[in-house]
């Protein structure tokens, strides 16, 4: 696989007959619906093995290690070079091609019934745990259901492990009132641990997923302490228990949404934890890159200080959002849109994609037909990539999506180009 980024006069038969694959299987790759529209600045997926590159002018050998998805030093190594920065055009390089290495892949859904069996059978086997969204806790103990038996039977099928997620969620928001109740109750608490597992039992669950956002700062202790208490309960029974944890940049980062989540207790309790590294653009905040490199980077530093790599999941998007120009805050939110919506819209508008090397992120600016402008950033080839050479270079344990439902079909063709997926079922 190689990651081509479209330029002026760029078609798909271009592309095909200098790579010297078909146009069907570039279209197929990246989901093309229409293959005679392509836009500057998208990336496509080049479904060919490259075993070398010719440098062309103006290139970089970052740029080339982006495009193959190998480290820069590596890339530097292999062809023996000692000043990145010193490369022609018209050189060679070889790419090397390294083994893929085994992780783990969670995806939440919020889809059920048939819609959500379809979404399973088609990218059920890039999957480790399917995660249904969410088992609601209440104060008593006691949590609402789902109707999940058709999607984790789906899950089966692709040998993707159904994961069990509660959470504190309540009208539209993470509730401290039902974290406090349920934390600062030991009978409640052994009462929950009851119904989630007479509840994994019957639906099939193999692992569980708490997801307490909000909790109240003066509750840390007593989570860390029901989050073992969950752990002893669950061990027994073979049962895999994780938490999701807010993106920290250091353990005395303040804020109702960070205080506590305790890294270090999380890390040595559970089996593992799903670092939320996403949402830093989001849909009623200001424009920018829904989960940029730069700053994903920073807070896997600091989990990486007092948490097992092989402990660590780290969060992905499956899409992005429009933004309205200028920016009000507490005006009307971004809508969410997915990668190949992102780049229709783009086509549609005539606008030229951009890819911001800080964030690591793609965006473009547009005006709509009443005149307004609009931003819109999004995940791509590129950025997925980017993310994953993370995950490569911390050995981390894998990744989880945040959330299935959104067309995204690149992000499946470079996932299985870069790793064996572990499956556990």
């Amino acid at each position: 696989m190689l990651i081509h980024v479209v330029q002026k006069g760029d078609t798909l038969y271009k592309l095909a007959q200098n790579h010297d694959v078909s146009v069907d299987d570039i279209a197929a790759a990246n989901g093309l619906s229409n293959q005679n529209v392509l836009v500057i600045g998208q990336s496509l997926i080049i479904p060919t093995e490259a075993a070398s590159h010719r440098v062309r002018a103006s290139e970089t050998l970052w740029q080339i290690a982006q495009r193959y998805g190998v480290s820069l030093q590596e890339l530097a190594a292999v062809n023996q070079i000692t000043n990145p920065a010193l490369i022609y055009p018209g050189q060679t390089i070889v790419i090397p091609q390294p083994a893929r290495p085994t992780i783990e892949v969670n995806a939440y859904t919020e889809k059920f019934g048939s819609a959500g069996v379809e979404i399973v059978e088609e990218i059920g086997e890039y999957l480790t745990y399917l995660s249904p969204f969410s088992y609601r806790v209440q104060a008593d103990g006691s949590f609402t259901t789902l109707d999940d038996s058709a999607i984790i039977n789906a899950a089966y099928a692709k040998r993707a492990a159904p994961m069990m997620v509660i959470t504190n969620f309540e009208n539209g928001t993470f509730s401290q009132d039902i974290a406090h109740a349920v934390l600062s109750d030991p009978a409640i608490q052994q009462k929950l641990i009851s119904n989630i597992l007479a509840t994994m039992k019957q639906k099939g669950y193999l692992a569980l997923n708490v997801d307490f956002e909000y909790v109240p700062p003066a509750d840390r202790e007593l989570y860390n302490a029901f989050l073992q208490r969950l752990v002893d309960g669950l061990h027994p029974e073979n049962y895999l228990v994780s938490t999701c944890l807010a993106p920290k940049l250091s353990a005395s980062q303040t804020g109702t949404l960070y205080e506590a989540h305790d890294y270090p207790a999380h890390g040595r309790i559970v089996d593992f934890v799903i670092l939320m590294t996403y949402e830093w653009g989001w849909s009623g905040g200001p424009p920018r890159a829904v989960a940029p490199l730069n700053e994903v980077n920073k807070v896997l530093s600091y989990a990486l200080s007092v948490i097992p790599a092989e402990k660590i999941v780290m969060g992905m998007p499956l899409y992005g959002y429009d933004w309205t120009l200028p920016y009000v805050q507490g005006a009307k939110w971004a809508p969410t849109v997915s990668p190949k919506e992102a780049v229709d819209r783009a086509g549609k508008y005539g606008a030229e994609i951009q890819y911001d090397d800080e964030s690591q992120s793609p965006y473009y600016n547009y005006y709509d037909e009443e005149g307004r402008e609009h931003i819109v950033w999004y995940e791509d080839a590129r950025s997925v990539q980017a993310k994953f050479n993370l995950v490569k270079t911390y050995k981390l344990r894998g990744f989880s999506y945040w959330v299935l439902g959104v067309p995204f079909p690149q992000n499946w063709y470079v996932l299985q180009a870069n790793f064996t997926i572990k499956k556990l079922v």
